[in-house]
């Protein structure tokens, strides 16, 4: 026998099979895991796997209310059972013993039988999940939970890409301080599901961390492993003020990419960069060291940013963008790459970087290079600039190098020598000055003392 389609329920039973079927389509859909997508929903988990093996047994059908021949409600008077279902939709919702209490004293007066306190529980367990939210919460709790979203899929590659940030369930060791937590920026190409490019900082979210993320996926990573690159047509963001910023906003305009936000406070329309920063906290942190669960470290940290940095990346080239998407059938890396297409690109990689890096600081060119955060730069091309003032420009993750522009036009890559081989952030600079300060202070103290 075949399992019964929704034609065959009524409507109302109809209605509540899809509500339960949308509490499970991401588990089915999309493979995540029914916990988390209980959760999403405000579903218990036991009341979820009832669900989905009702599901699997009788498709839509074995997700309908199934009704009680014997139910005692049927018993009662229509007008009682209406003013139980009435009173159990008033906000705030009174308890079941509260509305029996008042029914001890209305229904005398009235003519009918007093139920018994499990009628009415049972009255108001049968009304509609969807009805009791929308009338306990409003609009909006009833709008995400209930309402169908159209999964909508961009066409090509580029055609659309999502940015968004998370703040990650792991701490990394820093350099004279606590251990902080990351937050993960992600670019994501809708079509493929690809990850174009990220940016992981230990400062909350800004037009920065969104800056350097757009700059790795716009240009050429010079790894064949991960083709994706260019400008995209869309970029979907939220009403964060870092996306909403002049910068950003101008940088959009320059790029001739479209920047559109989402709708305030609803955050479905961003369900697939959410699912893919679950994906990264479930499959990438969960055993490395430092992982939060609950708040707290599972295991004591020791990863630095960069350390962290390499396993996202590392992750992201070797497993995610490699691996079949459930949505798409393909990798990510084949549905981007498919039927041979040719991205629109920047000009020049300096071109992007006026754009998008956002640090500019005046200097002057010493006889010894240029001097930035107590740290010397030197590169050839400097000789003939000695004594002229110029602009530098610098990734706030790596100060090994700087950008250096002479009267608006790129000069060159200054490289501090000391740094060359490895990423040092300009925070890492910053926090080991401060560690050599009070150390010095430390020695004076005890200096002083024992003179």
């Amino acid at each position: 026998m075949g399992k019964q389609t929704d034609v065959s329920l009524p409507a109302n039973g109809r209605t509540e099979a899809i509500i339960r079927f949308e509490v499970l389509r991401p588990h089915l859909e999309d493979n995540v895991p029914l916990a988390r997508a209980a959760e999403a929903a405000g579903v218990p988990i036991r009341t979820a796997r009832r669900w989905l093996v009702h599901f699997r047994q009788d498709g839509l059908a074995g997700l309908a209310r199934k009704e009680r021949a014997d139910r005692s409600r049927r018993r009662l008077p229509e007008d009682l059972v209406r003013m139980v279902e009435g009173m159990a939709l008033a906000r705030p919702p009174p308890s079941a013993a509260t509305i029996h209490r008042r029914l001890l004293e209305i229904a005398p007066e009235r003519g009918w039988p007093v139920p018994a306190p499990r009628t009415v529980r049972a009255i108001i367990a049968s009304l509609d999940p969807a009805m009791r939210t929308l009338a306990h919460h409003g609009p909006a709790a009833y709008r995400d939970r209930y309402e169908l979203i159209h999964r909508h899929r961009a066409k090509r590659p580029n055609a659309l890409w999502q940015c968004d940030h998370t703040e990650l369930d792991i701490l990394v060791v820093t350099p004279g301080r606590q251990p902080l937590r990351p937050w993960l920026t992600l670019v994501l190409d809708d079509h493929s599901r690809a990850i174009a490019g990220y940016s992981l900082l230990t400062d909350a979210p800004s037009a920065i961390n969104t800056a350097l993320a757009l700059r790795q996926a716009i240009w050429r990573k010079g790894d064949p492993d991960w083709p994706v690159c260019g400008i995209p047509d869309v970029l979907y963001v939220d009403h964060g003020t870092d996306f909403t910023s002049t910068h950003i906003v101008q940088v959009a305009v320059d790029l001739r990419m479209r920047l559109v936000h989402s709708t305030v406070a609803r955050p479905q329309g961003r369900g697939k960069i959410e699912r893919l920063f679950g994906t990264i906290n479930t499959e990438l942190l969960t055993d490395l060291p430092g992982r939060l669960v609950g708040g707290k470290p599972v295991t004591t940290p020791r990863l630095t940013l960069s350390d962290l940095d390499a396993a996202v990346r590392a992750f992201i080239v070797e497993n995610y963008n490699t691996r079949p998407h459930p949505a798409t059938g393909a990798t990510p890396n084949a549905a981007w790459t498919s039927d041979g297409w040719l991205p629109r690109m920047p000009d020049r990689l300096e071109d992007l970087d006026e754009l998008l890096v956002l640090v500019a600081r005046p200097r002057v060119v010493g006889r010894d290079g240029i001097r930035f955060g107590g740290l010397r730069y030197l590169d050839p091309t400097l000789a003939a600039f000695v004594g002229e003032r110029v602009t530098i420009r610098h990734d706030p993750r790596d100060v090994a190098e700087i950008q250096v522009y002479h009267r608006d036009r790129f000069l060159c890559r200054a490289i501090n020598a000391e740094h060359a081989d490895q990423t040092v952030s300009l925070r890492d600079v910053q926090a080991a000055r401060r560690a050599h300060r009070r150390a010095l202070r430390a020695g004076i103290r005890e200096t002083r003392e024992s003179w």
